[in-house]
């Protein structure tokens, strides 16, 4: 036989957990073809000596929902290995949308995800009004695969228009529609359903998020959308109201979760799962919940991070410690180094850290609530504030912090952070731990990760995108715990493999990816573990209308395959987009 593509003297990975084995493995008209001694000739042939061979990541939580309609390549998902993204979490999207109630939608992205308006409302083509409309109008040729769900807040607005956003209870008439909804774009080809439930979601304008107050009812009357389907999932995000101080509040919100799951029948259900420095033992009851909810029969996953889940703080970035102070308020529509010559200049810095900080939340810029809560406990943050350095160490010990430096040098944490932030010409980051190091280790972390419940998740590519940069999960849980983390734990590189492939494509239904066995899709990733590294996060002006985003890639991807086709060699797009919408429960992509 003549292939397409072999990829000779790799050690292969199945992605079922098992001990690797070295083997060649051929592809041919977008599957594989052959794994083991592949002898005929092919069209392409990479050397995969040295190097390890393994099915393409699948990334379960992202928020390319606008970004996709007028950006092919899904950067930066795309740079660490993921060949396979699911668009359309924690309740927020674009689609089912009236034409009046577009501008509704972005500011909620804006608010919940942290995308400038400005480039979603210049990007997205707006080429639809069903969720349908909006799978046909992103189905065009792109570097990875992506499926959709149906999300919960643009479904309550188009259905209940402006009684969504003032937190009006659903009708019955409301939830018929909503469930008839989800069910037609169910059988169009949509992965599931999502919604959020976070009190630090909001619009840009500081509002709750539609479906953040919604009803057990409403939920469970949409959820009966999956019934007689053997395809489908179930998302949320949930803080569980602690922020509100309500004792009552769990069992409240987690009853009504058990009640939305359980209403689609069989279907699986997720649940974001983190430690949460304001309730840093509500995971382990997470947990337990989540235990006794599977005995009795509840399928329920709990999504874990490889890594803790904070914020990069820049002059650059959406936040940084100084945004609220009035004389930073002064300068900070200039450019970037007009602010850093006037922060260098005599008597600024004085005068800026002798003021009080004015509130942020709710006065009408896209910076969430939490950013309160940071500035007013800055000197106690900066314990867990840390350089990530060209290497980026996301695991690091209080010696290494802000507060150490500062210490060390005599000042405040805060005038420690403002010198920090002007090096490199004001293009210096700090990065900062919300959630997963409440204890400023990765004991958390490592039980989460190995509990039978846990899958992999929470990257949130695609959103986020001044703040956070996580989609490099996939590549870090390779290097970090698969290779570096030598104390306190580690993870078999085939179990790191197998939780970024096969468990992943099993819980979504991906039946045609996620391992390499012939006749499966040929989603493969050719890596020179040994040298694996990340590059550090940087700021990029690519966005619609000049916008701007943190973008972070990795060093150690030989290849990267989709669909047959080389879409990332040695670390660079080659142009190549196979990639297209997985439609399923129908012909896949």
């Amino acid at each position: 036989m003549t292939y397409d593509l072999v990829i000779r003297n790799g050690l292969v990975f199945d992605g079922d957990g098992g001990e690797p084995f070295q083997a060649d493995v051929a592809v041919k008209d977008g599957e594989i073809a052959e794994i083991g001694a592949c002898h005929g000739e092919a069209a392409e042939t990479i050397d995969a000596s040295g190097k390890i061979v393994t099915p393409g990541f699948i990334d379960l939580h992202t928020h390319y929902d606008g970004q996709v309609s007028w950006d092919a390549n899904f950067e930066p998902s795309v740079y660490h290995g993921v060949t396979t993204v699911v668009m359309g979490s924690c309740g927020v999207g674009f689609a089912p949308v009236h034409a009046g109630d577009r501008d509704k939608l972005v500011r909620l992205m804006e608010g919940v995800e942290d995308i400038p308006g400005t480039a979603l409302s210049e990007g997205i083509t707006w080429q639809w009004e069903s969720f349908e409309d909006y799978m046909d109008a992103i189905d065009f040729p792109h570097t990875v695969d992506f499926a959709a769900q149906v999300v919960h807040d643009p479904l309550r607005v188009y259905v209940m228009g402006d009684r969504a956003v003032f937190d009006e209870t659903a009708t019955d008439d409301d939830i018929r529609q909503m469930r008839d909804l989800t069910r037609s774009a169910l059988e169009a080809g949509a992965v599931g359903f999502s919604t959020g439930r976070s009190d630090v979601h909001r619009s840009a304008d500081g509002e709750w998020t539609p479906s953040s107050e919604a009803t057990a009812e409403e939920l469970s009357g949409i959820a009966e959308a999956f019934e007689g389907l053997d395809h489908g999932i179930l998302q949320a995000v949930n803080d569980f109201d602690l922020e509100r101080g309500d004792p009552k509040a769990f069992d409240r919100e987690w009853n009504l979760l058990e009640k939305f799951a359980g209403a689609a029948g069989d279907r699986p259900f997720s649940l974001s799962l983190m430690q949460r420095d304001f309730a840093p033992k509500q995971w382990r009851e997470i947990l337990a919940r989540s235990e006794d909810a599977k005995k009795r029969g509840l399928n329920i996953s709990l999504q874990v991070a490889p890594r803790g889940i904070g914020v990069i703080l820049g002059l650059q970035c959406t936040f940084h410690p100084f945004i609220g102070f009035p004389s930073y308020k002064k300068i900070s529509h200039l450019p970037l180094q007009e602010r850093v010559k006037l922060m260098r200049a005599p008597g600024f810095k004085e005068q800026l850290l002798g003021e009080t900080t004015e509130k942020l939340a709710g006065d009408g810029t896209p910076i969430p609530p939490i950013a309160d809560m940071l500035l007013a406990q800055i000197d106690f943050i900066s314990c867990k504030m840390f350089r990530l350095g060209e290497n980026p160490d996301y695991e690091q010990s209080v010696e290494q912090s802000v507060y150490k430096a500062a210490e060390s040098e005599g000042i405040k944490p805060l005038e420690k952070i403002y010198d920090i932030l002007l090096e490199k010409n004001g293009e210096e980051f700090l990065y900062f731990p919300i959630y997963n190091y409440t204890d400023l280790n990765y004991d958390a972390v490592y039980e989460m990760m190995k509990h039978p419940q846990a899958i992999m998740g929470l990257s949130d590519g695609g959103a986020h995108v001044g703040t956070i940069c996580d989609a490099s999960f996939p590549s870090y849980l390779l290097l970090h715990w698969a290779r570096d983390r030598k104390e306190r734990g580690s993870i078999p590189l085939a179990t790191a493999i197998k939780k970024l492939t096969a468990e992943l494509a099993d819980f979504a239904g991906f039946s045609d990816r996620g391992r390499l066995k012939k006749g499966l899709k040929a989603n493969i990733n050719v890596i020179d573990h040994n040298n694996l590294r990340l590059t550090p996060p940087k700021m990029v002006q690519d966005l619609p209308a000049g916008g701007q985003r943190l973008l972070q890639a990795a060093r150690g991807y030989a290849a990267t395959i989709v669909n047959g086709a080389v879409v990332v060699r040695d670390d660079q797009l080659t142009g190549a987009l196979p990639g297209r919408l997985v439609r399923v429960g129908q012909r896949s992509a």
